[in-house]
């Protein structure tokens, strides 16, 4: 009987401590022995954002705690691991280090392969977790840090359809939150906002909605509510304004990710119309809604993973290492952090000031 591949995996690329193990059960779902999360909310809540060097102390203070942890509710002995997993990039690079030389240090002791996974890598495969999809499929990666479309082609096979020019949307949804004076983590709180308010009541604009193929940018949407949001008048304007915001970004990734579509239905080897939808910001249920909306009308399957799968995790992380042990991609224990860290190696950097799209 073939041996399960069993790996533990550690997350460390921002504010969450994460720890998991996964084994893979053949044609079956892998099972999750464990998936243990940190989160840092406390530490920055008075700051109004992640401050690295504060996360890097945290992640410092639990990574052991935690990967203890995760090690007893898998009931696996440290030894049957088949492999480490630890997020390389892209990240905060001091907190990135840490969950990487914890990895390394753990795969060195028990004598088995590093893996260096790529965080989006984790995202852009973590669907795959709770459901069997064939490759090629098209993904839309919208997370804290990154906005972006791929062509999914396979582990390690990434074609970059657009990407956003300035800031990445779950950015834009925390400094939305910030400005109408949400507390910390404001993101989230925006959708429970904007059900209580009119989405017409605000006109915000929609940046390069029809040029730059589909590329986004979100840095002129973020400057027109922070220019309203000095002018609101009572709390009933500030749901208002978070409804109009959300509006306004359901119509972006609407009208954008027909573009992406079409774009991958070019190539002529994608035979199958599956759409797959991750990130921390793909826990918005109406962002969820519209876009499988729009995946209906233009027949393709959209998927999401589950909502405790979106947001960092360690789960995402082992799942990738395990799809890269299987090809026998694993690495050195010199590989390096890198905080930028793009999954199309061939795409250019879009970003900065002067930049036309």
């Amino acid at each position: 009987m073939k041996k399960k591949i069993t790996i533990l995996a550690i997350e460390t690329s921002c504010d969450e401590t994460a720890v998991s193990i996964i084994q893979e059960n053949g044609n079956d779902k892998p099972l999750i022995l464990s998936n243990v999360v940190s989160s840092q909310i406390e530490v920055h809540k008075e700051f109004g954002g992640v401050v690295p060097e504060l996360a890097a102390r945290s992640h410092i203070e639990k990574i052991d705690l935690i990967a203890k942890k995760a090690i007893e509710e898998s009931k696996i002995k440290i030894e049957e691991i088949d492999a480490v997993a630890a997020t390389a990039g892209p990240g905060l690079i001091v907190c990135l280090s840490v969950g990487l030389n914890f990895g390394k240090t753990i795969a060195l002791s028990i004598n088995k392969p590093f893996i260096a996974v790529n965080h989006l890598e984790g995202h852009a495969l973590s669907p795959k977790i709770n459901k069997k999809i064939n490759y090629p499929y098209l993904l839309l990666l919208i997370s804290g840090g990154h906005t972006q479309f791929l062509e999914v082609n396979g582990v390690n096979k990434y074609r970059r359809l657009g990407t956003t020019i300035d800031d990445a949307l779950g950015e834009a949804f925390d400094k939305t939150a910030k400005l109408l004076g949400i507390e910390y983590p404001g993101g989230p709180k925006i959708e429970k906002w904007a059900k209580k308010g009119n989405e017409n009541y605000f006109k915000l604009p929609k940046p390069i909605i029809k040029r730059g193929g589909c590329n986004l940018s979100f840095a002129g949407l973020k400057t027109a509510v922070l220019r309203t949001s000095k002018k609101l008048k009572n709390q009933k304007e500030k749901y208002h304004l978070a409804a109009s915001f959300q509006k306004v970004i359901n119509e972006i990734l609407y009208e954008k990710t027909k573009v992406a579509m079409y774009e991958f239905l070019k190539n002529k080897k994608n035979k199958k119309n599956v759409f797959v939808i991750a990130g921390g910001v793909a826990s918005n249920l109406s962002i969820r809604e519209n876009l499988s909306k729009l995946a209906e009308e233009k027949n393709f399957i959209s998927i999401f993973p589950p909502i405790n799968l979106c947001s960092d995790n360690a789960a995402m992380i082992a799942w990738a290492g395990i799809e890269r042990f299987k090809i026998k991609l694993t690495d050195s224990l010199e590989f390096p952090s890198k905080p930028r860290w793009q999954l199309d190696s061939s795409a250019p950097f879009l970003k900065g000031p002067g930049l036309k799209i």
